[in-house]
């Protein structure tokens, strides 16, 4: 995903603090990380889920992208669950 900013909900600011996830973490998620649901219907923008294991951490980064300015809008972020994530963190059990 190329974003050329990154803009953070107040959500996503909030989840950041109680998890302890940095910007460095969740930007290198969304530049490197693997696509594992496209939400086509969001709106104002898609968004998408996206996995990366930053320091073998696995980190889940929910964000829409503003195609014409190439912002990237932080909607949510978490470190998945093994109870409600299978193994590979990419699907539910």
């Amino acid at each position: 995903m190329n974003c050329l900013k990154f803009i953070y909900s107040t959500h996503a600011v909030k989840r950041m603090l109680e998890k302890d996830i940095s910007t460095v973490e969740i930007e290198t998620t969304i530049r490197f990380g693997e696509t594992i649901q496209d939400y086509f219907d969001d709106k104002p923008f898609p968004s998408k889920l996206i996995l990366k294991f930053v320091n073998e951490r696995p980190i889940h980064i929910v964000v829409a992208q503003n195609i014409e300015t190439q912002e990237c809008i932080i909607i949510t972020c978490y470190e998945p669950d093994i109870l409600i994530w299978n193994d590979d963190f990419k699907t539910k059990k």
